[in-house]
């Protein structure tokens, strides 16, 4: 892997970047305590297995051709020390102190000269527990992929890894040719011709999608500070799996509802008006097929308007899953929400002029990013340390002021809230609430727990 185009998301990406609008991605994982495992062979590990990820050694570069394109090149001059750092915390709690400096730091863009992530190690003076923050930027990885590289830093993802990469290495390389035969060239034409009537439509929606009359300001759509902060949530994955059994959808439909109904009981409490017009959530989707392409940014979205203004809790979990059972027969590649794959036909140069454009467009389609973040369902570890919690983190848009970002591990729903410091200073009270909403919803379904089942934390 020495240079690779950015594809045009990847670009849209890079370029919408700002110093008030970091693009990346990230993940706060906690680990239990092993006696015996200092946090000195911690880091070093963590430095050590960072850089056995190639992905992790590629910066971006311009290139000439396409004109305002950039590529993925090798850094010759790759030192993961520049990447790889630890911060001792204070003697406090350690969850609010992780969580605290956690959004400290990602308020902090990467680097654009270097390959653009960072991992911290975050432990307290004593035996405690300790955690890994993880950054991408965007333009590196989707959710997924970003998941698939900072997996690397497991133990039993990295062990898997070393016995493929020996076998690469041993297996000859055909040669292979860059230019295509005369059918593959017509297959790229005919697909590309399919790809320009589907940007066509899905840009038709995007415009009767937008909303031009932006006065109303609220607590999600307020003006960005550039600063960071950070909550943290455990539901009780049972709990969510009970409630879709019996009120039917999938489970990303109840949590949907529950983040509609943490916002109705958040918007109250702290005395701000329900908003006449339901909140909209763009919820990404993944276009990635099985065994394609393991780089880059392969997404749609769906549209959704959280029913704040419903103050039943069954009946708002029947809205979404109405919406969203349409979204999904309409497909992701259909509606405004698959704003991404115009973003794709779009040449590079329009990307790099268009960006601060489009990201001061953001507020008309959408008010809150709301995302799943698949995980691997086996247990996993950190130098024999155990994996505990996996909060994933989400970047924000231009003129907007929460993301909301969702994981399964270890029978618990992980949910990580990204705010605008300043904007949401009480994001400690949306967090409970979120918490609060899936226990009544779960009280309100009639529903029999399975024999012997135990209770987790955050559990109802």
């Amino acid at each position: 892997m020495s240079t690779e185009l950015l594809a045009p998301l990847d670009l849209a990406f890079w370029h919408l970047e700002s110093d008030a609008h970091p693009m990346h991605l990230g993940a706060l994982a906690v680990f239990a305590p092993v006696p015996g495992v200092a946090a000195r062979d911690l880091l070093e590990l963590l430095g050590a297995r960072a850089a056995a990820i190639p992905r992790l050694r590629m910066r971006v570069r311009d290139v000439l051709l396409p004109v305002g394109g950039a590529a993925w090149c090798t850094d010759k001059d790759f030192d993961v020390h520049r990447h790889v750092r630890r911060v001792v915390l204070p003697g406090a709690d350690f969850m609010t102190e992780t969580t605290r400096l956690a959004g400290v730091l990602m308020e902090r863009p990467l680097g654009r000269g270097l390959p653009p992530w960072e991992m911290y190690l975050l432990d307290s003076p004593g035996d405690g527990p300790f955690a890994v923050l993880v950054k991408l930027h965007h333009a590196l990885a989707d959710g997924m992929r970003a998941v698939a590289i900072g997996a690397g830093i497991f133990d039993q993802i990295a062990s898997t890894r070393a016995g493929r990469s020996a076998e690469r290495r041993r297996a000859p390389v055909p040669p292979r040719s860059w230019l295509p035969g005369p059918y593959e060239a017509a297959g790229m034409a005919m697909d590309r011709l399919g790809d320009v009537g589907r940007a066509l439509g899905v840009g038709a929606s995007v415009v009767r999608a937008s909303r031009l009359d932006l006065r109303a300001t609220t607590a999600l759509t307020a003006r960005s500070s550039g600063t960071r902060r950070l909550a943290t949530v455990r539901l009780d994955a049972e709990a969510v799996q009970r409630v879709r059994r019996t009120e039917g959808g999938t489970a990303n439909d109840v949590l949907l509802a529950v983040v509609a109904g943490a916002l109705r009981r958040w918007m109250l409490e702290r005395g701000e008006p329900l908003p006449v017009a339901d909140p909209r959530a763009l919820v990404p989707v993944s276009r990635r097929r099985p065994g394609g392409a393991a780089t880059g940014n392969r997404l749609s979205a769906y549209l959704l308007g959280l029913p704040v203004g419903e103050p039943d809790a069954r009946e708002r979990l029947r809205l979404v899953r109405t919406v969203m059972d349409r979204n999904k027969a309409a497909g992701p590649l259909r509606g405004a929400g698959a704003v991404a794959v115009l973003a794709d036909q779009l040449p590079a140069l329009a990307h790099r002029f268009g960006a601060p454009l489009a990201g001061n467009a953001a507020r008309m389609l959408f008010d809150i990013l709301v995302t799943s973040v698949p995980l691997p369902r086996s247990a996993l570890s950190f130098g024999g340390c155990p994996l505990r919690a996996v909060y994933p983190m989400a970047p924000l848009a231009r003129g907007q002021s929460l993301a909301v970002a969702l994981s399964t591990y270890g029978g618990q729903v992980q949910v990580g809230l990204v705010a605008d410091g300043k904007a949401l200073p009480d994001l400690d009270r949306l967090a409970s609430a979120v918490h609060e909403e899936l226990c009544d919803l779960h009280a309100l379904v009639p529903t029999v727990p399975a024999p012997h089942e135990g209770r987790l934390a955050g559990s109802c």
